[in-house]
């Protein structure tokens, strides 16, 4: 018993010591591949900043300069690691390491399918650019204005001062409407006069009014287009273009003009008439009606209906 305890702990001696020996002996090259580990986590930070400084003489995309910049200092740090392996002499780790993450990549491919479709929607989005922080835009039913855009998500600030996040997959698989990339922008504001109105007269009083509106640009001509005939007026819409560049400044000139289109159909007795309805009633259905309303004076409802039949 003693004897087997003196082999074991002999045995044990022994590959403690050989353990020492080949830990000694890769000593160097340990030092060679954390010195290269060091150099490499350095060499990553300066190309990145390097890389953030050279692509901003080619692009003014900050958040495609930063993701390009991060890409270089990645592969940078990943270079220096696979050659402190080498130097360390673990190729079989490096081949196993690889294919690792070749599975890893896989599986983390399919359980986050939603935040690597954000991520790439994001990146195409700054490659392509469609809107930039600051403009005001209209997606996914949400109106605002960018505040934030990063690869996975696009926050808006809404007209009504509420902070909408809203996936990047979201944004670049619908329809945008940006209304700050062109600074004209086209009001149109839609109309109705009498038909006893002299429509030659709507249409110069009309053009009037709207070429005194203030941030309207000279450079496009106002429009005064007749649209068809309504229930109860002639309908026509009146267009003109405005300097969009100011926050606000399309509904601030949409406002002006119906003012000031107002005024002047008022000052020369233009009148924009009221919504009409004519009621065809079976004749007996009439006489009934005013018989209510005669014999029930005490009835409001009575009297208002019988004096709307006999209308």
């Amino acid at each position: 018993m003693l004897a087997s305890i003196n082999a074991l702990f002999a045995e044990s001696v022994a590959t403690l010591q050989s353990w020492a020996t080949a830990l000694f002996a890769k000593l160097p090259n340990m030092v060679v591949a954390a010195v290269a580990l060091a150099l490499g986590w350095w060499l990553g930070k300066l190309a990145q900043r390097v890389a953030v400084r050279a692509s901003q003489r080619f692009s003014n995309n900050a958040q495609l300069n930063r993701l390009g910049a991060l890409g270089v200092r990645l592969a940078v740090f990943g270079l220096a690691l696979f050659i402190a392996l080498e130097v360390l002499e673990l190729e079989k780790t490096v081949a196993s390491l690889l294919a690792g993450l070749g599975v890893a990549g896989v599986a983390l491919g399919f359980a986050f399918q939603d935040i690597a479709a954000n991520s790439m929607s994001g990146l195409m989005m700054a490659i392509q650019r469609p809107f930039q922080i600051g403009d005001l835009i209209e997606t996914s039913g949400h109106l605002g204005t960018v505040c934030h855009i990063d690869l996975r998500n696009t926050v808006l600030l809404r007209t009504d001062g509420i902070h909408v996040i809203v996936p990047n997959r979201e944004v670049f698989g619908k329809p945008i409407l940006n209304y700050t990339r062109e600074a004209p922008r086209r009001v149109t504001v839609a109309v109705g006069v009498s038909y006893d109105a002299d429509l030659d007269q709507v249409e110069r009083v009309a053009h009037e009014a709207l070429c005194d509106v203030p941030n309207r640009l000279d450079a496009r001509p106002v429009e005064v287009l007749f649209t068809g005939f309504g229930g109860s007026s002639v309908d026509l819409e009146l267009r003109f273009w405005t300097d969009n560049s100011v926050q606000g400044g399309w509904l601030q000139s949409r406002s002006d003009a119906i003012r000031r289109v107002k005024s002047a159909f008022d000052a020369h007795g233009i009148e924009i008439p009221f919504p009409i309805r004519t009621l065809d009633m079976p004749g007996e259905v009439v006489g009934a009606l005013g018989q209510l309303g005669s014999g029930a004076p005490g009835t409001r409802a009575g009297v208002a209906v019988g004096s709307a039949a006999e209308a």
